[in-house]
């Protein structure tokens, strides 16, 4: 490992220049990278629902939709408000009444699904539908001429209009993110370290890794919103305790030293075991968030993982030639380091490490409890600000229209009309169901077939299927919608086995149906991995389990307090946040036990070395976690996206409580099990040139 840094002092220069060549490059990927805003394309393709969506979109044409409501406008601002709208590029068709009946037919003599469908009190309804996805460029570009058209009385609804006006909000608010964030780790980075120009140094090495990481993305194809929102914060707050970490062994190798070449030469070689443990613990957390079934966990996990490495690579190689290139300039600008080495506290945490532990066991306990009862939301609309077009379009759909959710059955074209009529009579029976209607219901028998267009029919019938829609009155991912889905899916599968279900609603109830598995196959995943990385880092088997323990005691409390507080988080939060904290945290107790090791094998029994040990890290500790904490807690601050915020918050308190167990109570559990520990464990006591 010395050859290695040796190699990286001597060529800092030659890594420098390679590092902005490399950076100019990412910044064309990170340009050519797509962004998904619509978290329901990362459900399972296998999915009725989603088999169902791929229909809709393919053979209907309607998968990605909008609702313009249109409040006091008579029929001809109507007619040309819907054909500036169809002139739009990336709207495929626009419907309205008069694609179905005659403009000259009184309102009150209309079928009385059709009437319902395309009139409220005092408006109207129109249909738009695009020839891109949900969320692609072209539809969301289409969404935003749209509202230019409309006046202070039209509203748009439905997920395209959800997903561009996600899309204008995270571009607004992401800059905002970094920045704070930026200045937030400067304060913390600068009352840890001993020179004002060592926060900026810092920085500019993790934000090449950054530009690298989303620059490298390209080769995904796209990313998720919430991957874009979170990957700057979160890479920014994992890989600052590498650099903490190096750099304070840096700065302590040159006291002793005096000489930069050999202090930073030694610093890479012996902090090589905590940052490349700490950074494989973080790549295996986030890794298992691609046991995922809803492969969102994927999309975050790749990305963040990738972070990682390309942060200890640049911890190991763009830090250091930092430091040294400007080494004269950092020892000008010293000052007194204003976070403390906990010389005092090490000596009380040693002496009552008895009544440490107890306490925390008295702590954790409700808060298991209290984690499994944590109430969570699926019904990601609830995220976004209230005032927002679509949330307001959306509201307005369900309050004039009953389309509270909307579901679309799609059905054997060539099964009897007398069985579609039958089938719709008893779905509209099924409390909740405000409407249930086909092709039939729509044309009405009082409409004459001769003043019915030729291609209304187009609208119900393609490739085989024929379309029922179903309004419910139940808000969607509730218990009771999801009953309804279950009633609804029972009465149709007796006429058509092969019927499929699709549309939000029923995409969000396999959202819950998989959450759940989710969760356990993620924690499991996580715990196994790190577990094993632990034990081969260690070369042990019961450092892991001790770990493991201590920073799954923080998840617990971490995840306990929204009961306590009576908050509710969005699904995704609570599927994610533990293998993040668990990933991300883990290296606070790896950089301990390490010197634990290292104090122990220099003589020093348990007790005396666990405050040493304390004592050294505590600094390197108590910097990373703050500045964990100070990357995420500003977002969760000012973010208007409720999931963006929620898992924030999470990430930023599980920061700290990490960095409390990990001072607090880790020490415990090192001095008690400390025999334990040196039975279970390959040469623990002897030197690294010994053990290897």
């Amino acid at each position: 490992m010395e050859r290695f840094a040796r190699f990286i002092v001597n060529k800092r220069w030659l890594i420098l220049i390679l590092a902005v060549v490399l950076a100019v490059l990412s910044v064309f990927g990170l340009i050519a990278t797509k962004i998904n805003y619509d978290i329901l394309t990362y459900l399972p393709k296998d999915l009725e629902s989603v088999i169902g969506a791929q229909i809709l979109d393919e053979d209907f044409h309607i998968a990605s939709t909008a609702m313009v409501t249109v409040e006091n406008m008579p029929n001809s601002e109507v007619l040309k408000l819907k054909e500036d709208i169809s002139k739009i590029e990336g709207v495929e068709k626009v419907y309205w009444i008069d694609d179905i009946a005659d403009l000259s037919i009184p309102k009150d003599m209309l079928p009385e699904n059709l009437k319902n469908t395309f009139y409220s009190k005092n408006g109207t309804l129109i249909l738009v539908t695009f020839s891109g996805s949900t969320s692609s460029e072209s539809t969301m570009n289409a969404i935003a001429e749209m509202k230019k058209l409309l006046r202070e009385d039209c509203l748009i609804g439905g997920l395209s209009a959800v997903a561009e006006d996600t899309r204008d909000l995270t571009e607004r608010e992401v800059p905002i993110y970094i920045l704070i964030a930026v200045v937030l780790v400067l304060i913390v980075l600068f009352m840890g370290v001993e020179s004002t120009l060592d926060p900026i140094l810092i920085l500019l090495g993790i934000g090449f890794a950054i530009i690298f990481n989303f620059g490298s993305n390209i080769i995904l194809g796209q990313i998720s919103y919430v991957t874009e929102s979170l990957a700057t914060v979160l890479q920014l707050g994992v890989t600052m305790d590498f650099s903490i970490f190096l750099i304070h062994r840096y700065q302590e190798e040159k006291e002793k030293l005096g000489n930069k070449e050999d202090a930073m030469t030694i610093a890479i070689a012996r902090s090589f075991v905590s940052i490349f443990g700490s950074s494989l613990t973080a790549i295996a957390g986030f890794l298992a968030l691609c046991t995922m079934s809803l492969t969102l966990g994927a999309d975050i996990g790749i990305v963040m993982a990738k972070g990682v490495f390309l942060g200890v690579i640049s911890t190991f190689t763009i830090l250091p030639s930092l430091l040294l290139v400007f080494d004269k300039q950092a020892e000008k600008h010293k000052h007194r380091i204003f976070i403390p080495s906990l010389k005092k506290t090490s000596h009380f945490i040693v002496n009552h490490h008895i009544a440490m532990l107890v306490i925390f066991l008295i702590i954790v306990v409700p808060f298991v409890y209290a984690s499994r009862h944590t109430q969570v939301y699926y019904n990601l609309i609830e995220s976004l600000p209230d005032d927002l077009m679509s949330v307001r379009g959306t509201d307005r759909l369900k309050e004039d229209y009953n389309m509270t959710a909307t579901y679309f059955i799609l059905v054997d074209e060539n099964l009897k009309s007398s069985d579609v009529v039958k089938m719709t009579k008893e779905i509209e029976q099924i409390k909740g169901v405000s409407l249930a209607a086909g092709y039939r219901d729509y044309i009405g028998g009082e409409i004459p077939a001769d003043i019915i267009p030729d291609n209304i029919r187009s609208i119900f019938v393609a490739n085989g299927k024929q379309l029922i829609i179903v309004n419910s009155e139940y808000e969607p991912a509730t218990d009771e919608q999801n009953a309804q889905l279950a009633e609804i899916e029972k009465i149709v599968k007796s006429y058509d086995e092969d019927a499929l279900i699709t549309g939000e609603a029923p995409m969000n109830k396999d959202l819950v149906n998989i959450a759940a598995t989710d969760f356990e196959n993620v924690n499991f995943a996580s715990i196994i991995a790190v577990f094993v990385i632990i034990a081969c880092v260690f070369r042990s088997i019961s450092l892991p389990i001790i770990l493991v323990l201590a920073i799954e005691g923080a998840v617990e409390i971490n995840m306990g307090i929204p009961y306590f507080t009576g908050s509710v988080l969005p699904f995704i939060a609570s599927i994610v946040i533990g293998t993040i904290q668990l990933g991300s945290t883990i290296n606070y107790a790896i950089l301990l036990t390490n010197r634990f090791r290292e104090e122990r094998i220099k003589g020093y029994e348990p007790k005396e070395a666990v405050r040493l040990a304390v004592e050294t890290c505590s600094r390197s500790i108590f910097s990373s976690g703050l500045a964990f904490f100070a990357a995420t807690i500003g977002v969760s601050i000012i973010s208007d996206v409720n999931l963006i915020k929620s898992l924030c918050l999470l990430i930023a308190r599980g920061a700290i409580i990490s960095m409390f167990v990990i001072l607090f109570v880790l020490p415990a559990l090192l001095i008690i099990f400390s025999k334990i520990i040196e039975k279970t464990s390959m040469n623990w006591l002897k030197p690294a040139k010994a053990r290897d």
